[in-house]
């Protein structure tokens, strides 16, 4: 299914990546805002089918971005979302967890990761046809931003950009203020 971000067009797959929003964009301008025309290493964790990375890319031509994922069918969509958009060259797709296999050294991390509490997918039946793993997560549903946090402080370079998408807001802060976000994850949010 062919879907349209950012001016962007992306091949979706119902049912395993979510469709990508428009209030993601807000992300993408932020991360474009930071990164300007440097030459940044950006990742993107928790990629789906690409399109922040794609989007941050295409605005930020300088960087280079590093998404990943942890379902291999997302990786292969959004690599082949990389090449449908021209950008293969610098959008680097790889499976694993989080950061674990991204370059140690990075100026931006970006994410929109699951963070509903499992036992609440009932709640939520607009959300039925999208993959759940995509939007829901252990616990109170909040494990895996306060994970990323934890190693985003010791990945960042000086002057670096954490930047999160959490239930319609972005949250943001510098590699030196990054502790100031630990209460937004320390309960879950609102």
């Amino acid at each position: 299914m062919l879907v349209e971000f950012d001016g962007l067009a992306l091949e979706s797959l119902p049912g395993v990546v979510m469709i990508p929003r428009a209030t993601s964009v807000a992300l993408v301008d932020r991360v474009a805002e930071h990164v300007g025309s440097s030459a940044a290493v950006v990742a993107d964790v928790g990629t789906g089918s690409g399109a922040l990375a794609i989007a941050i890319a295409t605005r930020a031509p300088g960087a280079t971005v590093w998404a990943t994922d942890v379902d291999p069918q997302a990786v292969d969509l959004a690599r082949a979302n990389a090449i449908r958009n021209g950008l293969s060259e610098r959008v680097h797709v790889r499976l694993g967890d989080l950061l674990e296999p991204l370059p140690r050294s990075l100026d931006v991390i970006a994410a929109n990761l699951p963070y509903l509490p499992w036992d609440e997918e009932s709640l939520h039946p607009e959300l039925a046809g999208e993959p759940g793993a995509a939007l829901f997560s252990a616990g109170d549903g909040m494990t895996l931003y306060r994970r990323l946090l934890e190693g985003a402080a010791e990945r960042l370079t000086p002057g670096g950009l954490f930047v999160v998408q959490l239930r319609g807001r972005m949250l943001a802060a510098s590699a030196e203020e990054i502790s100031l976000l630990e209460p937004a994850f320390a309960e879950r949010a609102a």
